[in-house]
């Protein structure tokens, strides 16, 4: 059971993005389409940067009895999957926002 911890704060954190952004129709829920494109693109880049990583013995899997030991590919945890969705959501997210407040500025300026 212990071997799950990881995973699923990963999980729960990706649960509390989907709520902030549900609240306030940043990704998913402003455009469904562009958003999972984007995060597809991201975490398939950074997939691609770990193995390259790991294919350079730059990155090596490190052992942790927090994490469930099940493998996209050998040394490719599937929790570095979860984590790079994770990473890609909330920095889409964090840009989205900071985007939004700047053109809220932009308007007020306008008038």
């Amino acid at each position: 059971m212990i071997g799950f911890v990881y995973l699923a704060a990963l999980l729960v954190s990706l649960a509390g993005l989907a709520a902030i952004d549900r609240t306030h129709r940043l990704a998913f829920w402003a455009d469904w389409r562009r958003t999972a494109l984007c995060l597809g693109v991201g975490v398939v880049g950074f997939l691609l940067w770990d193995g390259a990583g790991l294919a350079l013995r730059i990155f090596a899997r490190g052992d942790s009895p927090h994490m469930t030991g099940l493998l996209l590919a050998p040394e490719l945890p599937v929790e570095e999957a979860v984590f790079l969705t994770l990473l890609c959501y909330v920095a889409l997210l964090a840009w989205r926002w900071f985007d939004r407040a700047a053109q809220g500025r932009e308007r007020e300026r306008a008038r």
